[in-house]
């Protein structure tokens, strides 16, 4: 078995309801050993952003079963990659359309990872977050924000980011954006940890810490990976972290 991963969600310090939604489902055919995993975090001020997560993740535990057993047959990444994207797409409209005729607003972040075998696909709308954990944490993803566009621009410092109150101002969302194109992304497995996770679980700790508290090396069984997660997940909390937290840790040995 190449992966192994553990999933851990939390409501928070301040919010009445969790509007994370997290999926990880593992399988083993004779053709690949396929992990597939996903962080979705309803939009934080917005209303019914729940329904827009949980929305999201059962099409695509949908896909899981119903058309990854057909992809297999042919397997390239490319082709669902370009599938995935149409199926955001498509949520995006459905979301949209929903909540035009509650009058209401609601949108979730998509950050979703495919391993099959020695590679993976990874696709990423909004500004939860992938990393790769080896020697160093690595950010694979890049924050579809205000913030970070104006950081890439250099139009703010790094020390202005931090306190500018338009730090979680999206440039996209599932199903609040009029249009909207998902990041794609591929990859050779490597080994070591990847991580998942929503906003809230990295704002009030460190990529030092990250990559202290998740490494390969001090994380030997499933045990010890749930205790680590858990671990900042508290960490977050002590620190005041006010929005919901949640994170996948995946393994590859």
């Amino acid at each position: 078995m190449r992966f192994s991963f553990t999933a851990k969600t939390d409501i928070g310090n301040v919010k009445e309801t969790n509007q994370d939604s997290l999926l990880v489902k593992h399988g083993m055919t004779s053709k690949a050993e396929v992990l597939m995993a996903i962080v979705c975090d309803g939009m934080g001020g917005l209303s019914k952003g729940e329904v827009a997560s949980a929305t999201v993740i059962k099409r695509f535990e949908q896909w899981f079963t119903e058309e990854l057993p057909y992809e297999l047959e042919h397997l390239d990444l490319q082709v669902i990659g370009y599938k995935w994207s149409l199926l955001l797409k498509e949520l995006n409209m459905r979301i949209s359309d929903y909540s035009k005729k509650l009058s209401v607003t609601m949108g979730t972040t998509f950050t979703g990872i495919l391993f099959v075998n020695d590679d993976y696909i990874l696709v990423h709308v909004g500004d939860s977050r992938a990393y790769h954990i080896g020697q160093q944490a690595q950010q694979l993803t890049k924050d579809q924000t205000y913030i970070a566009r104006e950081l890439e621009r250099g139009t703010i410092t790094p020390e202005q980011a931090k306190i500018d109150k338009r730090r979680n101002m999206l440039l996209q969302c599932v199903g609040a954006s009029e249009t909207l194109e998902p990041d794609i992304m591929f990859g050779k497995n490597e080994k070591g940890m990847y991580l998942l996770c929503s906003d809230g679980f990295r704002h009030e700790i460190t990529l030092h810490e990250i990559r202290e508290t998740l490494s390969f090396e001090n994380n030997s069984s499933t045990v010890d990976m749930d205790g680590n997660v858990l671990k900042l997940i508290e960490r977050n909390k002590a620190r005041q972290e006010r929005d919901n937290i949640s994170a996948i840790l995946i393994k590859v040995g």
